[in-house]
């Protein structure tokens, strides 16, 4: 029977889309993978292939719920071990790799017990809670941010994080200055769209000299609530925009773009530095382990993105930080060479060899 590779992932893209990139490219190598997750993480499964079959494992978080819910997460979780115990005894993986979240736990914890090769891929500088747990009981850290924040004494080893197919199929694209000329600034917010953003980029453009205003389309990404307000926003300031909630073909548009506005999300800012185009950063401010500013220090240090904390991110200073980019051709080229730089396209390929290390097998 051909090799076994248990993928144990949480329920959030920025754990799935990692773990989703690297069962395809096993299962292209010819062997079987395995995603194991809880019933919530199942439901965002629905991109993996039909041939990963997914095994679903009691887990639990002490993020939500009342009391009587916290007491009884270690139970729980207790309980999903168990499960992944015995089914690990009846087909035992090669290999287990986590990538966060809580309903890796109980895969991860089963790894442990029974001795099997075991790594965890980190997506942000920091490491999350559930890898934190296994760092010091892992035989690799593939860390998807560089650098990534690990224990004293734990080495890492930087993969990069997967992007999908169409990002790489725009790696590297051939850059365009900013001139006297129509120039794209593509503003998005992760997932939900960022508030902030809608708030501060619309009057930042307003604020900007005639002769760059007038040359700028928009594309940007507002929550639900704000399209309305920010599109009227920029029809009656005559700037050419067009704000949705979600953009199907984000890789064209960054591929377009002369600036890129945006959380500092772990893909965001794999895509943005695999595309290479010049960003400004605004890393989320109420994230525990405030992991988007360690996400954006690379680019930021190689000189190819901007970093504004939400407390600077005023219309003024971000007007200040555009004019920079847009209105110096050649700084702003230096900056996507200086992204492009910081990418990783083959970081799939990376994370495939790792596994194949730790199954001993030859590449």
């Amino acid at each position: 029977m051909s090799n076994l590779l248990m993928i144990a992932a949480g329920g959030t893209g920025g754990h799935m889309f990692p773990a989703q990139a690297l069962a395809e490219a096993m299962l292209a190598r010819g062997w079987r993978v395995k995603l194991s997750t809880d019933e919530r993480g199942a439901r965002y499964a629905g991109g993996f292939p039909d041939a990963v079959e997914v095994t679903t494992v009691a887990s639990a978080t002490f993020a939500r719920g009342g009391v009587m819910a916290k007491l009884g997460v270690p139970l729980r979780i207790a309980g999903g071990a168990l499960q992944a115990i015995m089914g690990m005894r009846r087909d035992r993986p090669d290999v287990v790799v986590g990538f966060g979240g809580y309903p890796a736990i109980p895969a991860m914890t089963a790894a442990t017990v029974l001795g099997i090769p075991r790594m965890i891929h980190e997506q942000n500088g920091v490491l999350g809670r559930v890898n934190q747990m296994f760092a010091k009981r892992v035989d690799a850290i593939a860390c998807g941010t560089w650098p990534t924040e690990l224990p004293d004494g734990i080495a890492g080893i930087h993969t990069g994080n997967p992007v999908r197919q169409a990002i790489l199929d725009r790696a590297g694209a051939g850059y365009i200055p900013p001139g006297d000329y129509p120039m794209s600034v593509l503003v998005i917010g992760g997932s939900q769209g960022a508030r902030i953003l809608s708030d501060v980029v619309p009057a930042a453009i307003a604020a900007l000299p005639t002769e760059v205003r007038r040359n700028i389309r928009v594309h940007q990404q507002a929550r639900a609530e704000d399209v309305a307000r920010v599109d009227a926003f920029y029809a009656e300031a005559g700037i050419a925009a067009d704000v949705q909630t979600f953009f199907y073909d984000i890789p064209t548009l960054m591929a377009e773009a002369q600036l890129v506005i945006a959380r500092s999300g772990a893909s965001t800012v794999a895509d943005i530095s695999v595309i290479g185009r010049p960003a400004v950063f605004v890393p989320l401010a109420s994230a525990i382990r405030d992991e988007q500013s360690a996400n954006a220090r690379q680019m930021v240090d190689a000189g190819a993105a901007i970093l504004m904390p939400e407390s600077k991110f005023t219309p003024e200073a971000l007007a200040e930080h555009m004019e920079t980019v847009l209105l110096h051709p050649t700084g702003a080229g230096q900056m996507a060479q200086a992204a492009l730089s910081c990418g990783i396209p083959d970081a799939t390929e990376r994370l495939s060899a790792l596994v194949l290390d730790l199954a001993g097998e030859h590449r």
